[in-house]
Protein backbone atom coordinates (compact mmCIF):
# COMPACT_ATOMS: atom_id res chain seq x y z
CA UNK A 1 0.00 0.00 0.00
CA UNK A 2 1.31 3.43 -0.95
CA UNK A 3 2.07 5.68 2.02
CA UNK A 4 1.34 9.39 2.26
CA UNK A 5 4.06 12.03 2.22
CA UNK A 6 3.63 12.54 5.97
CA UNK A 7 3.86 8.82 6.68
CA UNK A 8 7.07 8.55 4.67
CA UNK A 9 8.81 11.45 6.38
CA UNK A 10 7.61 11.11 9.97
CA UNK A 11 10.41 8.79 11.08
CA UNK A 12 13.22 10.74 9.42
CA UNK A 13 15.93 12.09 11.69
CA UNK A 14 17.56 14.48 9.20
CA UNK A 15 16.44 15.32 5.65
CA UNK A 16 18.10 16.89 2.63
CA UNK A 17 15.70 19.00 0.53
CA UNK A 18 17.18 19.88 -2.86
CA UNK A 19 16.05 21.95 -5.82
CA UNK A 20 16.84 19.47 -8.59
CA UNK A 21 16.62 21.68 -11.68
CA UNK A 22 19.42 24.12 -10.94
CA UNK A 23 19.04 27.89 -11.01
CA UNK A 24 16.36 29.05 -8.61
CA UNK A 25 14.91 25.63 -7.78
CA UNK A 26 16.61 25.81 -4.37
CA UNK A 27 14.15 28.61 -3.54
CA UNK A 28 11.26 26.30 -4.41
CA UNK A 29 12.64 23.76 -1.93
CA UNK A 30 12.30 26.19 0.99
CA UNK A 31 8.57 25.59 1.74
CA UNK A 32 9.06 21.83 1.97
CA UNK A 33 12.12 22.31 4.14
CA UNK A 34 10.16 24.66 6.41
CA UNK A 35 7.30 22.15 6.65
CA UNK A 36 9.64 19.35 7.70
CA UNK A 37 11.20 21.59 10.32
CA UNK A 38 7.72 22.37 11.61
CA UNK A 39 7.24 18.61 11.91
CA UNK A 40 10.42 18.50 14.00
CA UNK A 41 12.74 17.12 11.31
CA UNK A 42 16.05 19.01 10.80
CA UNK A 43 16.77 19.74 7.15
CA UNK A 44 19.64 20.72 4.90
CA UNK A 45 18.62 22.77 1.87
CA UNK A 46 20.43 22.21 -1.41
CA UNK A 47 20.66 22.87 -5.12
CA UNK A 48 22.90 22.33 -8.13
CA UNK A 49 26.09 24.08 -9.23
CA UNK A 50 24.18 24.99 -12.41
CA UNK A 51 23.07 28.60 -12.55
CA UNK A 52 20.86 29.64 -15.44
CA UNK A 53 22.18 31.87 -18.22
CA UNK A 54 20.70 35.02 -16.66
CA UNK A 55 23.20 34.61 -13.81
CA UNK A 56 26.09 32.59 -15.29
CA UNK A 57 26.57 32.90 -19.07
CA UNK A 58 28.97 29.94 -19.15
CA UNK A 59 27.05 26.82 -20.27
CA UNK A 60 26.53 23.91 -17.90
CA UNK A 61 27.12 23.32 -14.19
CA UNK A 62 30.32 24.35 -12.48
CA UNK A 63 32.75 21.68 -11.33
CA UNK A 64 33.75 21.64 -7.67
CA UNK A 65 37.25 22.79 -8.60
CA UNK A 66 35.68 25.89 -10.19
CA UNK A 67 34.13 26.93 -6.88
CA UNK A 68 35.67 29.11 -4.18
CA UNK A 69 34.87 28.90 -0.46
CA UNK A 70 33.00 25.60 -0.35
CA UNK A 71 33.23 22.83 2.24
CA UNK A 72 33.58 19.55 0.35
CA UNK A 73 31.66 16.56 1.67
CA UNK A 74 32.44 14.33 -1.32
CA UNK A 75 33.79 14.81 -4.86
CA UNK A 76 30.38 16.03 -6.06
CA UNK A 77 28.73 17.52 -2.96
CA UNK A 78 29.76 20.52 -0.87
CA UNK A 79 28.35 23.02 1.61
CA UNK A 80 28.01 26.60 0.42
CA UNK A 81 27.93 29.75 2.51
CA UNK A 82 27.17 33.37 1.66
CA UNK A 83 30.68 33.82 0.19
CA UNK A 84 30.62 30.78 -2.10
CA UNK A 85 31.16 31.71 -5.76
CA UNK A 86 32.78 30.52 -8.96
CA UNK A 87 36.40 31.27 -9.82
CA UNK A 88 35.01 33.91 -12.20
CA UNK A 89 33.11 35.60 -9.40
CA UNK A 90 29.60 34.32 -10.14
CA UNK A 91 27.58 33.93 -6.95
CA UNK A 92 25.25 30.96 -6.65
CA UNK A 93 21.57 31.28 -5.79
CA UNK A 94 22.41 28.91 -2.94
CA UNK A 95 24.89 31.50 -1.63
CA UNK A 96 22.13 34.11 -1.49
CA UNK A 97 19.84 31.63 0.29
CA UNK A 98 22.62 30.81 2.75
CA UNK A 99 23.06 34.52 3.51
CA UNK A 100 19.38 35.28 4.05
CA UNK A 101 18.63 32.15 6.08
CA UNK A 102 22.01 32.22 7.87
CA UNK A 103 22.69 28.54 7.25
CA UNK A 104 24.84 26.40 4.99
CA UNK A 105 23.29 25.11 1.78
CA UNK A 106 24.39 22.03 -0.18
CA UNK A 107 25.65 22.24 -3.76
CA UNK A 108 25.62 19.19 -6.06
CA UNK A 109 27.87 18.90 -9.14
CA UNK A 110 26.49 16.96 -12.14
CA UNK A 111 29.75 16.87 -14.10
CA UNK A 112 30.60 13.29 -13.07
CA UNK A 113 27.30 11.97 -14.42
CA UNK A 114 24.59 10.19 -12.48
CA UNK A 115 27.09 7.73 -11.02
CA UNK A 116 29.05 10.63 -9.59
CA UNK A 117 25.90 12.14 -8.08
CA UNK A 118 24.81 8.84 -6.53
CA UNK A 119 28.20 8.12 -4.98
CA UNK A 120 28.73 11.71 -3.89
CA UNK A 121 25.32 12.08 -2.28
CA UNK A 122 25.54 8.73 -0.49
CA UNK A 123 28.93 9.68 0.93
CA UNK A 124 27.76 13.15 1.98
CA UNK A 125 24.55 11.88 3.57
CA UNK A 126 26.41 9.21 5.54
CA UNK A 127 28.74 11.89 6.92
CA UNK A 128 25.84 14.13 7.92
CA UNK A 129 23.50 11.42 9.21
CA UNK A 130 20.84 12.22 6.60
CA UNK A 131 18.22 9.49 6.14
CA UNK A 132 15.73 11.13 3.76
CA UNK A 133 16.20 12.94 0.43
CA UNK A 134 13.50 15.13 -1.11
CA UNK A 135 14.01 16.57 -4.58
CA UNK A 136 11.92 19.58 -5.62
CA UNK A 137 11.42 20.64 -9.23
CA UNK A 138 9.86 24.04 -9.83
CA UNK A 139 7.51 23.97 -12.81
CA UNK A 140 7.18 20.24 -13.38
CA UNK A 141 9.29 19.62 -16.48
CA UNK A 142 10.72 16.57 -14.67
CA UNK A 143 7.38 14.92 -15.49
CA UNK A 144 7.56 15.71 -19.21
CA UNK A 145 7.41 13.05 -21.90
CA UNK A 146 9.71 14.97 -24.22
CA UNK A 147 7.14 15.66 -26.90
CA UNK A 148 5.75 18.81 -25.26
CA UNK A 149 6.44 21.92 -27.37
CA UNK A 150 7.55 24.04 -24.42
CA UNK A 151 10.17 21.65 -23.06
CA UNK A 152 13.82 22.65 -23.35
CA UNK A 153 15.51 21.63 -20.09
CA UNK A 154 15.23 17.93 -19.28
CA UNK A 155 18.88 17.16 -18.50
CA UNK A 156 19.38 18.26 -14.88
CA UNK A 157 15.95 17.11 -13.70
CA UNK A 158 16.28 13.72 -15.37
CA UNK A 159 19.79 13.15 -14.03
CA UNK A 160 18.67 13.97 -10.50
CA UNK A 161 15.59 11.76 -10.83
CA UNK A 162 17.83 8.90 -11.95
CA UNK A 163 20.12 9.49 -8.98
CA UNK A 164 17.26 9.78 -6.48
CA UNK A 165 15.85 6.43 -7.52
CA UNK A 166 19.18 4.79 -6.70
CA UNK A 167 20.22 6.41 -3.41
CA UNK A 168 20.76 4.51 -0.15
CA UNK A 169 18.02 6.50 1.63
CA UNK A 170 14.28 6.89 0.92
CA UNK A 171 13.41 9.69 -1.49
CA UNK A 172 10.38 11.77 -2.47
CA UNK A 173 9.95 13.84 -5.63
CA UNK A 174 8.09 17.14 -5.38
CA UNK A 175 6.87 19.74 -7.87
CA UNK A 176 6.09 23.31 -6.83
CA UNK A 177 4.47 25.88 -9.09
CA UNK A 178 3.24 23.55 -11.80
CA UNK A 179 3.77 25.02 -15.27
CA UNK A 180 5.31 28.24 -13.89
CA UNK A 181 8.51 27.67 -15.88
CA UNK A 182 6.61 27.68 -19.16
CA UNK A 183 7.66 24.17 -20.17
CA UNK A 184 4.45 22.20 -19.61
CA UNK A 185 0.91 23.44 -20.16
CA UNK A 186 -1.73 22.75 -17.52
CA UNK A 187 -3.27 20.14 -19.80
CA UNK A 188 0.08 18.38 -20.17
CA UNK A 189 0.85 18.58 -16.46
CA UNK A 190 -2.58 17.25 -15.49
CA UNK A 191 -2.20 14.36 -17.92
CA UNK A 192 1.06 13.33 -16.28
CA UNK A 193 -0.39 13.90 -12.81
CA UNK A 194 -3.26 11.55 -13.65
CA UNK A 195 -0.83 8.88 -14.87
CA UNK A 196 1.18 9.05 -11.66
CA UNK A 197 -1.99 8.90 -9.57
CA UNK A 198 -3.12 5.90 -11.60
CA UNK A 199 0.06 4.05 -10.62
CA UNK A 200 -0.49 5.00 -6.97
CA UNK A 201 2.37 7.47 -6.95
CA UNK A 202 0.62 10.65 -5.79
CA UNK A 203 1.61 11.00 -2.13
CA UNK A 204 -0.09 14.29 -1.33
CA UNK A 205 -0.02 18.03 -1.96
CA UNK A 206 0.50 21.12 0.14
CA UNK A 207 -0.30 24.78 -0.52
CA UNK A 208 2.06 27.62 0.33
CA UNK A 209 1.12 28.90 3.77
CA UNK A 210 1.37 32.49 5.06
CA UNK A 211 4.59 31.46 6.84
CA UNK A 212 6.00 30.00 3.61
CA UNK A 213 5.14 33.18 1.74
CA UNK A 214 6.75 35.40 4.35
CA UNK A 215 9.97 33.38 4.16
CA UNK A 216 10.00 33.26 0.36
CA UNK A 217 9.39 36.99 0.11
CA UNK A 218 12.49 37.51 2.24
CA UNK A 219 14.63 35.30 0.00
CA UNK A 220 13.37 35.93 -3.55
CA UNK A 221 14.49 39.59 -3.86
CA UNK A 222 18.08 38.36 -3.42
CA UNK A 223 17.75 35.95 -6.37
CA UNK A 224 16.76 35.98 -10.04
CA UNK A 225 14.15 33.23 -9.80
CA UNK A 226 10.94 33.75 -11.78
CA UNK A 227 9.00 30.52 -11.28
CA UNK A 228 9.07 30.47 -7.47
CA UNK A 229 8.02 34.12 -7.46
CA UNK A 230 5.00 33.24 -9.58
CA UNK A 231 4.05 30.48 -7.13
CA UNK A 232 4.06 33.12 -4.38
CA UNK A 233 1.94 35.46 -6.49
CA UNK A 234 -0.52 32.64 -7.11
CA UNK A 235 -0.75 32.10 -3.36
CA UNK A 236 -1.47 35.83 -3.02
CA UNK A 237 -4.46 35.46 -5.37
CA UNK A 238 -3.01 36.58 -8.69
CA UNK A 239 -4.44 34.78 -11.72
CA UNK A 240 -4.10 35.06 -15.48
CA UNK A 241 -1.37 34.91 -18.12
CA UNK A 242 2.03 36.50 -17.66
CA UNK A 243 5.19 36.62 -19.80
CA UNK A 244 8.40 35.07 -18.45
CA UNK A 245 11.94 34.38 -19.69
CA UNK A 246 12.22 37.79 -21.30
CA UNK A 247 9.04 37.26 -23.27
CA UNK A 248 10.03 33.86 -24.64
CA UNK A 249 6.89 32.24 -23.27
CA UNK A 250 3.69 32.89 -21.37
CA UNK A 251 2.37 31.03 -18.34
CA UNK A 252 -1.08 30.83 -16.78
CA UNK A 253 -1.22 31.48 -13.04
CA UNK A 254 -4.00 29.80 -11.05
CA UNK A 255 -4.35 28.84 -7.36
CA UNK A 256 -3.02 25.41 -8.36
CA UNK A 257 0.32 27.12 -9.02
CA UNK A 258 0.77 27.59 -5.25
CA UNK A 259 0.77 23.83 -4.57
CA UNK A 260 3.67 21.45 -4.04
CA UNK A 261 2.74 17.96 -5.25
CA UNK A 262 4.63 15.01 -3.76
CA UNK A 263 5.28 11.82 -5.74
CA UNK A 264 6.73 8.38 -5.27
CA UNK A 265 10.16 8.75 -6.89
CA UNK A 266 10.25 5.15 -8.04
CA UNK A 267 6.95 5.38 -9.89
CA UNK A 268 8.03 8.50 -11.78
CA UNK A 269 11.37 6.82 -12.53
CA UNK A 270 9.81 3.53 -13.66
CA UNK A 271 6.65 4.69 -15.45
CA UNK A 272 6.88 8.38 -16.38
CA UNK A 273 10.44 9.30 -17.33
CA UNK A 274 11.56 7.99 -20.71
CA UNK A 275 15.25 8.55 -20.08
CA UNK A 276 16.07 8.26 -16.35
CA UNK A 277 16.96 4.56 -16.45
CA UNK A 278 19.36 5.09 -19.36
CA UNK A 279 21.05 7.91 -17.46
CA UNK A 280 21.98 5.81 -14.41
CA UNK A 281 25.27 4.37 -15.82
CA UNK A 282 26.58 7.75 -16.99
CA UNK A 283 29.88 8.98 -15.55
CA UNK A 284 30.04 12.45 -17.12
CA UNK A 285 27.75 15.31 -18.04
CA UNK A 286 28.61 14.84 -21.73
CA UNK A 287 27.68 11.17 -21.58
CA UNK A 288 24.35 12.08 -19.96
CA UNK A 289 23.71 14.73 -22.59
CA UNK A 290 24.33 12.18 -25.33
CA UNK A 291 21.65 9.94 -23.78
CA UNK A 292 19.13 12.76 -24.20
CA UNK A 293 20.31 13.44 -27.76
CA UNK A 294 19.81 9.79 -28.74
CA UNK A 295 16.32 9.92 -27.23
CA UNK A 296 15.67 13.19 -29.09
CA UNK A 297 14.87 14.97 -25.84
CA UNK A 298 15.62 18.66 -25.22
CA UNK A 299 18.66 19.54 -23.11
CA UNK A 300 19.34 22.87 -21.43
CA UNK A 301 23.04 22.26 -22.00
CA UNK A 302 22.51 22.31 -25.76
CA UNK A 303 20.22 25.33 -25.38
CA UNK A 304 22.88 27.26 -23.48
CA UNK A 305 25.63 26.23 -25.88
CA UNK A 306 23.55 27.37 -28.85
CA UNK A 307 23.63 30.96 -27.55
CA UNK A 308 19.95 31.15 -28.42
CA UNK A 309 19.38 32.53 -24.92
CA UNK A 310 21.31 35.74 -25.60
CA UNK A 311 18.37 37.50 -27.19
CA UNK A 312 16.35 37.01 -24.00
CA UNK A 313 18.84 39.04 -21.96
CA UNK A 314 18.17 42.27 -23.83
Amino acid sequence: MTKSFEALVKNARHAMVVGIGGGGDVVGAIPTSRYLRWLGIPTLLGGLTWERYVNDPEPGPRKMEEIIDIELLSPTVGLANERTRTTKGIRFTESAVAEVLREKVALIDLNQGVQGVIKGLNEAMRKLGIDLFIGIDVGGDVLGEGTEKGLHSMLADSMMLAAMANLEVPTVLGVLGCCMDGELTFEEFNRQLAKIAGYGGLLGARCLTPEDIELLERVIPHTKTESSLLAVKAARGFTGEIEIRGGRCRVLMTPMSALTFYFDTRIVYEHISKVAKDLVPTKSLEEANEVLKRARLPSELDFERSFAWKKYLK
